[in-house]
C-alpha cells in the first residue's frame, strides 16, 4: 500500500510552511513611486462603467516599473526603477494603493507581493492585504505613432495650456467645446479655447519641419480631461517631449510618462471670425489696477448673471456692479482711452480670468462699440489674444 502524502498534513499545522508562487513581486522606495502613482491615478474615476477601471496595472519586468490607469478615454503610463523579484502583471486598486502610497513614512522601503487574487503591500511593521482583478481584463487606449510629430518644450507647452485653459466649456451639449484646440503650422502651434461666451487664443512660434514638409495645417480637438492631466505632467521647463497627433487620438512622451487620448470627433468653430477685425476704441491701463478693482467690485455683482457696467472716458474707467438687495460698488480707475464717451456690460468673471493669465504690466481693451466684443491684450504681447462678449445689464 502505497503511503498517504504527508504535505497536506503539514500544511495544515504550518500554514506559513508553504507559499504560493508571486505572479508580481517588486521593491521600491516610497519616494521614487509617490509621484508617479499620484498623477496615474489622477486619470482613474470615482465611477466606473467596468470594476477594473478602478485598479491600476501594473507590469513588473528587468529592473523596470510600469503602473497604467485610464478611463477608456485618457490613458497615462508612468515607468520607473524597481527591484523586481518576479516579473508579472497584476491590477492593484487605483485610490487604496495611492492612499496606502502616500501615508507611509518619508524614505520607507516598500515592497509589493501578488498572490493570486491578493496584493500585499509590506513597509516596516505596516501590512496592508489588498483585493486584486485580473491583469487580461484591464483595457487599453488605442494609441501609438500619429501622421503629425511634433517637439515642444514642456514650458512651451505649459504656455500654451495655462493661457486658454480656463476658457474650455465643460458639459457643454456642443460637445466639441468640452476641450482645447491644437493647430499645428510649419511656423507655430497654437492652441485655442471658448465657451462661446469668450475664446481665448495662444500662438507659439516654433519650427515644425514635419508639418511644413506635409505642406499643411493640423488641428485637433483636445478633450477637457486629457488637457487637463497633460498640464499635470509639465513640471520641467527645459525638457523637451514629443507629440504624436494620429486621426482619433494625442500621444504625448514626456520623459517616463506617456498620456494618450482619444480626441473629440467634430468640428471647432472658425476662431479667425471670432476676433473683432475692427476695433477703433482702444482703452489702456494698469493689469494689477485693473484686476483688483474688478475683485472688488465682484464682491457686490449678482451672484447669478455675474455682471458689471464699465463707463469709459477719456481719463478714467468707472466700474459699477449692483444686485438684488440694491448693493452697489463703484471703483474708479485711471486710464488712456482714445474714442468717444462708452458704456457697456461684462460678466466680471470673464475678464477676472484674462487678468488673471496675462502676464504683461500693461493691458489694453479694445472694441468698435457696446455691442460688440471686445478684445484684450497684454501690451507689448501679440502671442495671447482674448476676446469677450458684452451682456445687457
Amino acid at each position: 500500500m502505497t503511503p498517504a502524502p504527508i504535505w497536506p498534513k503539514i500544511i495544515r499545522i504550518y500554514p506559513g510552511f508553504y507559499q504560493a508562487e508571486h505572479t508580481v513581486k517588486f521593491s521600491i522606495q516610497r519616494e521614487h513611486l509617490l509621484r508617479p502613482l499620484q498623477l496615474v491615478t489622477g486619470v482613474v474615476e470615482r465611477r466606473q462603467t467596468l470594476p477594473v477601471l478602478a485598479n491600476l496595472l501594473v507590469k513588473a519586468q528587468g529592473n523596470s516599473l510600469e503602473i497604467t490607469g485610464t478611463d477608456l478615454e485618457v490613458e497615462l503610463v508612468a515607468r520607473c526603477e524597481a527591484e523586481i523579484e518576479q516579473e508579472g502583471e497584476a491590477t492593484l486598486p487605483a485610490r487604496k494603493l495611492a492612499d496606502i502610497w502616500r501615508s507611509l513614512a518619508e524614505g520607507a522601503q516598500v515592497t509589493v507581493g501578488v498572490e493570486g487574487d491578493r496584493a500585499v503591500v509590506r513597509s516596516g511593521r505596516s501590512r496592508f492585504s489588498l483585493a486584486t482583478l485580473p491583469a487580461a481584463d484591464f483595457p487599453k487606449v488605442p494609441g501609438g505613432s500619429g501622421d503629425v510629430s511634433v517637439e515642444i518644450s514642456h514650458g512651451a507647452l505649459d504656455g500654451l495650456i495655462s493661457a486658454v485653459g480656463f476658457a474650455m466649456a465643460q458639459q457643454d451639449v456642443r460637445y466639441f467645446l468640452n476641450g482645447m484646440l491644437l493647430e499645428v503650422e510649419g511656423g507655430h502651434t497654437r492652441a485655442v479655447a471658448t465657451d462661446g461666451h469668450r475664446l481665448a487664443m495662444s500662438t507659439y512660434e516654433s519650427s515644425n519641419p514635419g508639418v511644413a514638409e506635409a505642406g499643411g495645417r493640423t488641428q485637433v480637438i483636445v478633450p477637457r480631461k486629457g488637457v487637463l492631466e497633460l498640464a499635470r505632467l509639465l513640471d520641467d521647463e527645459s525638457e523637451t517631449l514629443k507629440l504624436q497627433i494620429g486621426a482619433n487620438h494625442l500621444q504625448v512622451e514626456a520623459g517616463e510618462f506617456t498620456l494618450t487620448t482619444k480626441l473629440v470627433d467634430g468640428q471647432f468653430p472658425d476662431y479667425q471670425k471670432v476676433i473683432p477685425a475692427e476695433t477703433s476704441r482702444h482703452l489702456t491701463g494698469d493689469r494689477e489696477t485693473l484686476k483688483q478693482a474688478f475683485h472688488r467690485a465682484a464682491i457686490l455683482s449678482n451672484e447669478k448673471y455675474r455682471g458689471v457696467r464699465l463707463m469709459i472716458n477719456a481719463e478714467q474707467l468707472t466700474i459699477q456692479a449692483n444686485n438684488p438687495e440694491q448693493e452697489e460698488a463703484e471703483e474708479v480707475v485711471p486710464v488712456e482711452y482714445n474714442g468717444e464717451d462708452l458704456e457697456i456690460g461684462f460678466n466680471v468673471s470673464y475678464l477676472l480670468d484674462v487678468l488673471n493669465v496675462l502676464q504683461t504690466e500693461q493691458v489694453r481693451l479694445s472694441l468698435a462699440d457696446a455691442n460688440s466684443s471686445a478684445l484684450l491684450e497684454g501690451v507689448g504681447d501679440d502671442d495671447d489674444v482674448y476676446v469677450v462678449m458684452p451682456m445687457r445689464l
